[in-house]
């Protein structure tokens, strides 16, 4: 829990993330939920999230979700032991589906990995607006 709880601290830290909260609760977290500044976004996005589950160890899932009316665009990072991929790796958009790529994070530091997340959310943002 200390790993969500700096990352929340520092999350709200960008512009881009508007709040946040622990699920299912403050007690027992497992997965933090940042809330990401809807204004940021073109009219036809009515919402967007990223869950972060980090694990004692250095493995996390991060899954960023971006709702639409029409449809949820959606990928996620993670850094855990797979078979068939390297142990860090990402699951592309549109739908982050089984397929699988090396990720393109750098850092296995939380922080880092967090910031990353965030820069390529931002990334995404701009394309919408192109």
């Amino acid at each position: 829990m200390p790993t969500l709880e700096v990352l929340a601290r520092r999350a709200t830290t960008r512009s881009l993330v508007s709040n946040w909260e622990f699920r299912p609760d403050s007690i027992s977290p497992r997965v933090l939920e940042l809330r990401l500044d809807e204004k940021r976004y073109p009219a036809s996005v009515n919402g967007s999230r990223l869950d972060v589950r980090w694990f004692v160890g250095g493995d996390y899932t991060i899954h960023y979700l971006e709702a639409s009316d029409d449809r949820t665009w959606q990928c996620r990072w993670d850094r855990h032991p797979k078979p068939t991929a390297p142990r860090k790796h990402f699951h592309p958009p549109p739908n982050a589906s089984s397929s699988v790529d090396p990720s393109s994070l750098e850092s296995d530091h939380h922080l880092g990995v967090l910031f990353d997340v965030l820069e390529y959310v931002e990334t995404r943002i701009r394309e919408r607006h192109e």
